[in-house]
């Protein structure tokens, strides 16, 4: 990044988001344990304590049209960061007074996701004046890196804490790790862009952001795209364990060495995903990783033989996912960032999580419903499969033409709706 001061605020956000998805890995695996083991919760419970966490993105549409009429992005990413880690901290406070609930997590749970949903919907116009465009996909790939770091360690790391701290105890670091982050991006002032007039009310906001995403070619395929590959991702996930577990005999000490290995994947996939870039070119990278990414699945859904290969095809297909991942998150997050206007970013993002990020519970379930009754090989085999025909959505758009973000068209936003008369 040539600018100097520019370069100095992304490193603070590099960090303050490193630190935070280390935090996330102890608290992903933390809370799910103090409900199995401290609670007593049911297969039933433990899957709504995850449903309470994706759940407030549904309201991400409304979040963003309200995020786009207030100035100052990064102080709602500060507040956001810092209702999290108090959500977290009243975890072990309850548990120091023997009086942690199944309630409390859940209440805890939809919190942070709230807060969650605050911080993305204010991120991407955050992001877009701190970074310059032609370092989107550096910037990201430097982000990206970071995130898959801390699934190569963090699940090592949040196990440790868990066995040294016991798990409520674990938790408070993660809420450590976002008050780390606020105090980063706290100090990372950027010029924000002025928020539009008032104009219309929060609910028309709304419906314009979704109907720039449906007008819009490239963020029309992408919606398409990403929401395919999730409802499919996500069946997959629903079932792997299950398969590696149950059908493939693997311990819990297998899968997760085959999950780590694999996660090696989208760590070198992050670091070279520039150079890819370039030599192939933004939309046929997206394209490649879009396959990849579900494809990989097959691998363990065909596992079998002695007890190296079951391993060796599961960590396989959480590597080659993994590359997948990368290489279309990465330079999707950059293209969609270099033609959304400025002043519609967050209400964008908020439609745009609502629709891709709401299609993952149902994917969940469609996964039990496949499993069930075809079973769970068969179902493994349709995710992959199904997963792998989001590249019908690219093929008639412009993102396969576009080999760098110089090629995109400056964003211009829509005229605005007339005021009604009388």
């Amino acid at each position: 990044m040539s600018d100097d001061r520019h370069a100095r605020g992304f490193r603070r956000l590099w960090a303050g988001q490193s630190i935070s998805q280390f935090g996330d890995r102890i608290s992903e695996l933390a809370l799910p344990l103090i409900a199995v083991g401290a609670l007593d919760a049911s297969v039933t419970e433990v899957s709504a304590l995850t449903a309470m966490v994706w759940g407030p993105n549904l309201l991400a549409v409304f979040l963003g049209a309200w995020v786009d009429q207030r100035r100052s992005k990064r102080r709602l990413m500060v507040v956001a960061d810092l209702v999290r880690a108090a959500a977290l901290l009243t975890v072990p406070a309850a548990a120091l007074a023997g009086a942690l609930t199944l309630v409390q997590l859940y209440a805890v749970a939809v919190v942070t996701g709230a807060a969650g949903v605050l911080f993305n919907t204010a991120y991407p116009s955050y992001f877009a004046k701190l970074v310059p465009q032609s370092a989107y996909i550096t910037a990201n790939s430097r982000l990206s890196a970071s995130r898959s770091a801390s699934f190569v360690a963090g699940p090592a790391v949040g196990g440790g804490l868990v066995q040294l701290l016991t798990a409520p105890f674990a938790v408070l670091v993660d809420a450590v790790s976002f008050v780390g982050s606020a105090v980063l991006i706290g100090r990372t002032a950027v010029e924000e862009a002025e928020p539009g007039p008032a104009g219309p009310s929060m609910l028309t906001r709304a419906r314009l952001g979704l109907a720039f995403i449906v007008r819009h070619p490239v963020l029309r395929a992408s919606l398409g795209t990403c929401t395919t590959v999730n409802l499919f991702t996500f069946v997959g996930y629903s079932l792997t364990v299950l398969l590696a577990s149950r059908i493939l005999g693997l311990s819990a000490g297998a899968i997760g060495l085959a999950f780590g290995v694999g996660a090696t994947g989208s760590l070198l996939a992050a670091l070279v995903a520039p150079a890819v870039s370039r030599r192939l070119g933004v939309g046929p990278t997206i394209a490649l990783g879009a396959v990849l990414f579900p494809a990989s699945m097959a691998l363990t859904a065909v596992a079998g033989g002695p007890f190296w290969a079951r391993t060796g095809a599961l960590a396989a297909a959480q590597f080659l996912g993994g590359i997948g991942v990368m290489w279309f998150d990465i330079n999707l997050n950059s293209l969609q960032a270099s033609v959304i206007p400025d002043d519609m970013r967050s209400r964008v993002s908020g439609a745009f999580n609502t629709v891709n990020y709401g299609i993952r519970p149902l994917g969940a379930l469609l996964g039990g419903v496949l499993g069930t009754t075809l079973g769970v090989r068969t179902a493994l085999m349709v995710a992959a499969v199904g997963g792998t025909l989001c590249v019908l959505w690219l093929l008639p758009s412009p993102i396969l033409r576009i080999r760098s973000l110089d090629d995109v068209a400056k964003p211009v936003a829509p005229e605005p709706a007339p005021a009604p008369v009388g």
